[in-house]
């Protein structure tokens, strides 16, 4: 049981729906920062794991680079993730795929799937507390005083 007050801290923190699921296949779109300049960077791969510490939630995609498997953990509300697609699902029947570590070629392919996006109920949850509209204020005072 979290306390109420940073319940309520996490779920400010919530600025998009969790639409995928652990054996789906997704581009998921990260700022990245070099020097003075923004650019974004696509990542696709296969989401092996999410882990659910309410607003610290976070998921493992895994991809094949040159042979060579790469994993990356991002968290799922960071400022730094623009958005998060849905490539393809797959056919699972398990919560993590840590085996796919060990499988090579054919032999790691997930059978493809149509299926409904599940519904994120803290994203809802989020959603549903009144949103703080300071900076707005701030520019009537602005231009008020000029």
């Amino acid at each position: 049981m979290i306390h109420p007050q940073i319940d309520k801290l996490h779920l400010e923190l919530v600025n998009r729906p969790l639409n995928f699921r652990v054996g789906d296949t997704v581009k998921v779109h990260y700022k990245i920062v070099e020097g003075n300049k923004e650019r974004i960077q696509v990542y696709e791969g296969l989401v092996i794991a999410i882990n659910n510490r309410v607003a610290g939630k976070s998921f493992t995609v895994r991809r094949i680079s040159y042979d060579v498997g790469v994993e990356r953990v991002f968290p799922v509300y960071a400022p730094t993730i623009d958005k998060i697609e849905v490539v393809r699902s797959s056919k699972i029947r398990r919560g993590k795929l840590y085996y796919l570590r060990s499988k090579i070629g054919k032999d790691g392919r997930l059978k493809e799937i149509k299926k409904v996006p599940p519904v994120d109920k803290i994203f809802e949850k989020a959603s549903a507390l009144p949103k703080k509209e300071t900076a707005p204020a701030a520019v009537e005072t602005e231009a008020s005083a000029e």
